[in-house]
């Protein structure tokens, strides 16, 4: 059986929402199941509460998620206490030059060296112009631009995306972007770029509400043992829960290991290494994983609940 990330997530979600309805008995409040849509832009959360979801419903006291993680193996959860996931936003460069012939390049502003030369200078935004212990991510991870070989295009297209640890770093990368490729035109006689930075695909940094992740972890590692409860490095991953938490509701996200534990065994002394959680190759093993899943989640909502 072949199950994504996605898919045990969502089993996770349906199969607490049945456990703590046959336990109501166990437990008292109110109990919001979200089922968070297009969380791979970023943008599901933004909608949901756009269309009222804390105001159409109750809004809650507290919120409690989980997502899949390939590093750890099954049967294990790891967290990070405060700030664990970065600002992310989406920035396209439409960099414009003049077309022609590729035998008469003279005659032409070539977007595709132009775009180029804009690649390679974004490297020295995080590289010479960032506090060295301030992580940062620019990262452009497509060019589309020209259709035949001997001909010079008028323009490239770039997608970046870039990732910040705090509003000030966000703030002075995406000038920095702007500034670097207007520079660069100008250096090229080329035609100004246009730079446009998409609100609709901005996800806010992630923050773990400290008291309740101290609780809740307090909870795990009595359930499932200390050395199955781990805590994780700062990720410059994305995850729009955070605007769940940025609306008032403290949250505690949390990630359970999805891998065959011989396999991470295996990465770790050296060996192949295991896959990303996103990849075309990530296989996470769904019973166990599912099992654990249901087991923290449920009892972190009726340890909440009491």
């Amino acid at each position: 059986m072949h199950a994504c990330g996605h898919d045990i997530n969502m089993t996770c979600l349906v199969g607490v929402a049945g456990l703590l309805r046959e336990l109501k008995e166990k437990w008292r409040g109110t109990l919001m199941v979200v089922g968070q849509p297009a969380e791979e832009i970023g943008a599901g959360a933004r909608m949901m509460l756009a269309d009222g979801l804390f105001t159409r419903f109750p809004k809650p006291d507290l919120a409690l998620a989980l997502h899949c993680d390939a590093r750890y193996p099954h049967g294990q959860v790891n967290f990070r206490e405060g700030q664990m996931q970065a600002n992310v936003d989406t920035v396209d460069i439409l960099v414009r030059g003049k077309g022609g012939h590729g035998a008469a390049p003279h005659t032409t502003i070539d977007p595709v060296v132009l775009a180029c030369r804009i690649v390679v200078d974004l490297q020295t935004i995080v590289s010479r112009e960032l506090d060295p212990l301030d992580a940062a991510v620019v990262t452009v991870g497509a060019i589309h631009g020209g259709v035949k070989h001997n001909i010079i295009p008028e323009e490239v297209k770039l997608q970046l995306t870039v990732r910040t640890m705090n509003d000030k770093s966000r703030t002075q990368v995406l000038q920095a972007i702007e500034r670097i490729a207007k520079a660069a035109a100008i250096g090229a006689r080329a035609p100004e770029p246009v730079v446009k930075v998409d609100p609709g695909q901005f996800t806010p940094a992630l923050v773990n509400d400290p008291a309740l992740t101290r609780h809740t972890v307090s909870l795990f590692r009595v359930v499932l043992g200390e050395d199955r409860v781990h805590e994780r490095p700062m990720s410059l991953g994305g995850e729009d829960f955070s605007r769940f938490v940025l609306s008032g509701v403290p949250g505690f996200y949390y990630f359970l290991g999805v891998a065959p534990p011989d396999r991470v065994a295996e990465a770790r002394a050296g060996g192949k290494p295991l896959a990303a959680t996103h990849s075309d190759s990530f296989a996470p093993v769904p019973e166990p994983t599912i099992q654990t899943g249901l087991l923290t989640m449920t009892l972190a909502a009726l340890d909440l609940l009491r």
